[in-house]
């Protein structure tokens, strides 16, 4: 939530170091995550529910975005294809995977004795998600986190595959952006 405070940007990065770090540091000396959960994939058991899911997601974006702006459907892929490749890398890598481990697998290995009701637990993670993009100052941005928050956590949950939590993440938010969305949730766009 510190993020959405109007500070510079280099203060904001600094914030999220120490976060993460943090959360690195808390993680190995409680050995909270084992080397297993942050490998394992589990895709056998939920492969039916993630596709159907993926599509939910791929018809109704789409289906919005040709709605609101249809001259940006696909225009990332169409007019700068190498911008589009890299930030499919970069932010699988890079944005994804860090947010599935603080997100997922610390914040249910840390916090989870604090419930008694799992259910509780969940909601909390759930509603954490979006108020970790609140420096993005954008209404549309909370509601897709928050129901990515929704899809996130039930795949984890279901899971405890940090792997599997982030593979679907980036499946995604690499959609999004593909189909030309990445203006509306602060991705470079082509001009």
């Amino acid at each position: 939530m510190s993020l959405a405070l109007p500070i510079l940007p280099i203060f904001k990065l600094l914030l999220v170091a120490l976060g993460i770090g943090h959360c690195v540091w808390i993680s190995i000396h409680l050995k909270l995550i084992s080397k297993k959960a942050l490998i394992q994939i589990n895709f056998k058991e939920n492969w039916k529910r993630l596709l159907l899911s993926f599509i939910l997601v791929a018809l109704s974006s789409t289906l919005f975005l040709y709605v609101v702006q249809p001259e940006n459907l696909f225009i990332v892929v169409l007019k700068k294809p190498l911008l589009w490749v890299a930030i499919l890398f970069v932010y699988a890598f890079l944005s994804v995977y860090p947010q599935e481990l603080l997100y997922r697998s610390f914040f249910f290995k840390r916090y989870n004795g604090l419930f008694k009701n799992n259910n509780y637990l969940l909601i909390i993670n759930i509603l954490v998600f979006p108020l970790a993009h609140l420096f993005f100052n954008n209404g549309l941005v909370l509601l897709v986190t928050l129901i990515g928050g929704i899809l996130f956590t039930i795949t984890y949950y279901k899971s405890k595959s940090v792997l599997l939590t982030s593979l679907e993440h980036a499946i995604y938010g690499n959609w999004l952006f593909t189909i030309g969305m990445g203006e509306m949730l602060a991705f470079p766009m082509p001009q």
